[in-house]
């Protein structure tokens, strides 16, 4: 496969911001629901584990671009150290999961301007999508440094909600031992779904291939960052009120504890979780689209409009188009996609150590490829799928 990105510098800091924009989508605000008969114990638990176990398969991918000379998508990889069919694989799954979260924020931030500012739904998502789609057309370089201003803000905003909260006066941190362990596999499934920045690995690693040696520690400590912003929500909205009496949106507990201030500040923080959310997932499949069909996108202007288009308006327009068969069938792709992810990645590192074509700066230590690692890997995300199909069908017990 045809080398076809050119390299666009982004700094370590604009690399964890892009680890964190992407794994911090709107999903943030419903933890708390999910974890509301289990409670903050057993979430605390799986964000701890599930955190650990995505952070080594995207050490998987981080040690395979550094033994490659090439700057190469996970496509390319999959290509280059798998074969054929594993590439195929691999693209399929980036292109059902980038579609099914693009869809998810178009239609999720037309809510969200509606809730805001009271306009139509159909105009919130168009402006939402106006600053989306321009920062994909702009490249890797304004998509790093945007990710780093809004993620930033963002921090910032949740840094003041979680503070207001702690010092409230109905906060008691007795209640995160409430709940109970019986009801932890509904929230494994749900953090699973949430750490998401694995597909974003060759492109952080193309913007610090001048500093290649930084790409592992931006893996670390935007994992590690996006653990301690995910644990702080739930942390927050639980102590405040309890589990009797959390919403299914964090904002809806903010704004009725905290006050209209609360309010808007947190859905002002969904819809910017929502933007670097949409620009992580939408460029990595940008990038895998060029990488697959060796397309020119950071050369030819017109080339990078046509794939921008291909990867931002189908998401609008199906969010809007009432298909909710095909909005299923994503559904389902997706779920089997993520089973994907936990076998391809440790297939390519496997690959890159017999045939790389360059002395990496970094490697994985030896127990992040132990079998045993590897097997409890694959174990979780093929229960987590098999949970995911079992809850859409409602063949699930009571409560799960």
């Amino acid at each position: 496969m045809s080398n076809v990105l050119r390299v666009e510098k982004i700094t370590f800091w604009e690399g964890v911001a892009m680890i964190i924009g992407t794994n911090i989508g709107a999903g943030i605000l419903g933890v708390s629901y999910a974890a509301r008969q289990a409670g903050y114990m057993p979430l605390l638990f799986w964000l701890v584990v599930v955190g650990v176990i995505t952070t080594v398969t995207m050490l998987y991918v981080a040690e395979a671009t550094l033994r490659t000379r090439q700057h190469e998508q996970l496509s390319g990889l999959a290509q280059r150290y798998v074969g054929g069919f594993g590439s195929w694989l691999m693209f399929a799954s980036v292109t059902v999961n980038a579609l099914g979260a693009l869809i998810a924020y178009m239609s999720g931030s037309g809510d969200l301007m509606h809730s805001l500012f009271g306009i139509d739904k159909r105009i919130g998502s168009i402006l939402f999508f106006i600053p989306a789609a321009l920062i994909l057309a702009l490249g890797l370089k304004a998509l790093g440094r945007s990710e780093k201003w809004i993620t930033s803000l963002m921090v910032l905003m949740l840094l003041v909600l979680v503070g207001a909260t702690l010092f409230f006066p109905t906060t008691d941190f007795r209640r995160l031992l409430d709940g109970s362990w019986l009801y932890m596999v509904p929230v494994f499934n749900l953090v699973v779904f949430i750490y998401c920045a694995q597909y974003i690995v060759p492109e952080i690693a193309r913007g610090l291939s001048h500093t290649p040696e930084q790409l592992p520690k931006a893996i670390v400590t935007g994992m590690f960052c996006t653990f301690a912003l995910i644990a702080l929500v739930p942390l927050s909205v639980i102590s405040l009120n309890g589990l009797d009496n959390v919403s299914q949106v964090a904002t809806v507990n903010w704004g009725n504890a905290l006050g209209s201030w609360a309010f808007f500040m947190a859905n002002g923080f969904a819809l910017f979780a929502m933007l670097t959310s949409y620009w992580g997932i939408g460029g990595s499949f940008l990038t895998n689209i060029a990488d697959r069909f060796s397309l020119k996108v950071d050369d030819n202007l017109k080339v990078r409009s046509l794939t921008v288009a291909v990867v931002a308006l189908p998401p609008l327009v199906l969010a809007y188009s009432g298909m909710v068969g095909f909005v299923d069938a994503l559904y389902f792709a997706g779920v089997f996609s993520g089973v994907v992810l936990s076998i391809v990645p440790y297939l390519i590192i496997k690959g890159a150590r017999g045939k790389g074509n360059r002395t990496p700066e970094w490697t994985c230590a030896p127990w992040m490829t132990h079998t045993a690692i590897y097997t409890l890997i694959f174990l979780l995300y093929s229960a987590s799928a098999v949970y995911a199909v079992l809850a859409k069908l409602d063949l699930l017990p009571p409560g799960w």
